[in-house]
């Protein structure tokens, strides 16, 4: 079986967790630093409320500075028709061209569409406005400020490599997002870090359960930490392929 196959049990699966936990599990690979495979903290959750976003790239250049002839958001067509070509539900990542950024990227129209061909979140490294609007469709974003105008948006590449958040992303990359940032998942490993989330929740429960307790001494505290690091080690360990 091809171990890049993401299949929607795996997907359902990640969706139950927070994404620092995804970014935990994903550190007992020891396949990339751990201070790589991540959006820096120009990329923030417009819906923190929202549950976890999982889904795979379908990438794109943005502009709003640049006069043109033709329509506001002319390639909404091309890239909803390029999301059959995704392996799972679309999360729509524009990288804005512009610096400083000077217009939303998008707005109600723009995720209401995605919306309707499957996607489930939108991230860009410029802003994005309609905010009550999108609230209300359910539909997470994640921008790098707000902006009332769309200026003269168009869409210069779709489907090709781009850098939001301080990190390369290509088309059809595995994203995990919610209110504390988002994260990519290597592919080959997405199964196996589905399935060790809530495992590694639980041993991180083993100091919690103790600072929660009604007496607790720095003894104590130590011993819980030592018996989580045992029970992280046992996870660990239990991974046979770290590619």
């Amino acid at each position: 079986m091809n171990s890049e196959i993401i299949g929607p049990e795996t997907l359902n699966l990640l969706a139950q967790f927070d994404t620092p936990t995804v970014c935990n599990v994903i550190e007992l690979f020891n396949n990339r630093p751990r201070t790589e495979g991540y959006m820096n903290a120009s990329i923030v959750s417009c819906f923190p409320e929202m549950p976890p976003m999982v889904g795979f790239a379908a990438t794109a250049t943005f502009k709003g500075s640049t006069p043109k002839e033709d329509l506001s958001y002319g390639g909404i067509e091309k890239q909803v028709d390029s999301f059959s070509l995704l392996q799972g539900p679309a999360i729509v990542v524009f990288e804005d061209l512009d610096q400083p950024t000077v217009s939303a990227t998008f707005g109600e129209i723009m995720c209401t569409s995605y919306q309707k061909f499957g996607a489930s979140g939108l991230i860009t490294s410029g802003a994005g406005r309609d905010l009550d609007q999108v609230r209300a469709l359910g539909f997470p974003v994640f921008t790098n400020g707000t902006i009332c105008s769309h200026g003269y948006s168009r869409f210069p590449s779709i489907g090709e490599e781009i850098t939001v958040g301080g990190i390369k992303v290509k088309p059809g990359d595995l994203l995990h997002g919610d209110c504390n940032g988002v994260t990519t998942i290597p592919k080959s490993i997405a199964g196996k870090v589905a399935a060790l989330c809530k495992p590694y929740m639980e041993a991180e429960g083993i100091i919690l359960k103790y600072l929660n307790s009604q007496q607790v001494t720095v003894q104590g505290l130590a011993q819980a930490q030592q018996e989580c690091k045992e029970y992280l080690k046992k996870l660990a360990s239990s991974i046979d392929d770290r590619s």
